[in-house]
């Protein structure tokens, strides 16, 4: 490894999210955030090619049965698998209900206007969660205008078993306004290969009145979203 690069990986750590000084081992660079326990190992291959392992296997866009190295080329894809890494990290399963019952610990939840209060500082953090996470744009048309994105729920909110489960940011979907729409009222919902569905309740007139094309797909899709996805698709959409 070059000073240079050396110098260019430390600098994409920090501009990512793992602010904390990375630790050199053997040819390779491990980058940390104090947010977050996992981490991130980079090796430059030289050429601009970068072999990229991770602590925990969600953090990379790989198959979990896929090989333990992660292989990418060019600085630009570099950065942005380190930015999805962290963003990952930062709203692992169950982290963001941690934030949730802290915020919420010495809140009065007797009454009804006091319940509602506390949902709401759930419902803003899922929100902000799934901003990071899909890092600010639409999942399906890739619309990138933050204050137009909603923060969908997979599985409703009212049927969740639990709040880890309500703050799951792998049961929520950031989706333009229209897509939030369609999602929530059961008109449209994904295969376990992110394929849109549409229910045969929606003329396809309806759709073209909508710009909805037949080949919409849920993209960036994990192993994690299947389970809510399956369960959208069963008590939700209007099949």
């Amino acid at each position: 490894m070059t000073p240079l690069e050396r110098t260019r990986l430390e600098k994409a750590a920090a501009d990512c999210g793992f602010e904390l000084s990375p630790e050199l081992v053997e040819k390779r660079l491990v980058f940390r955030s104090a947010q977050f326990p996992e981490s991130v190992t980079v090796e430059p291959l030289g050429s601009d090619d970068f072999a990229l392992q991770a602590s925990e296997p969600m953090l990379l866009p790989v198959p979990e049965e896929a090989a333990d190295v992660f292989r990418v080329h060019g600085w630009n894809v570099l950065y942005e698998v380190l930015d999805k890494a962290a963003a990952t990290a930062r709203t692992m399963p169950n982290r963001v209900a941690q934030k949730f019952h802290q915020a919420t610990a010495t809140l009065p939840k007797s009454t009804e206007a006091e319940r509602l209060v506390v949902q709401r500082v759930g419902q803003n953090l899922f929100r902000t969660a799934l901003l990071d996470y899909w890092q600010g744009r639409c999942c399906v048309t890739g619309l990138a205008v933050p204050e137009l994105l909603r923060a969908s729920h997979i599985k409703p909110w009212a049927q969740c078993d639990s709040d880890e489960e309500r703050l799951d940011v792998f049961n929520g979907l950031l989706l333009a306004p229209h897509l939030d729409a369609l999602f929530d009222g059961g008109w449209m919902t994904f295969a376990p290969d992110g394929a849109a569905l549409w229910s045969a309740a929606l003329p396809p007139e309806s759709r073209d009145i909508l710009g909805l094309a037949s080949s919409r797909a849920l993209h960036g899709l994990q192993a994690q979203h299947r389970p809510y996805l399956a369960f959208h698709r069963s008590q939700v959409f209007r099949g």
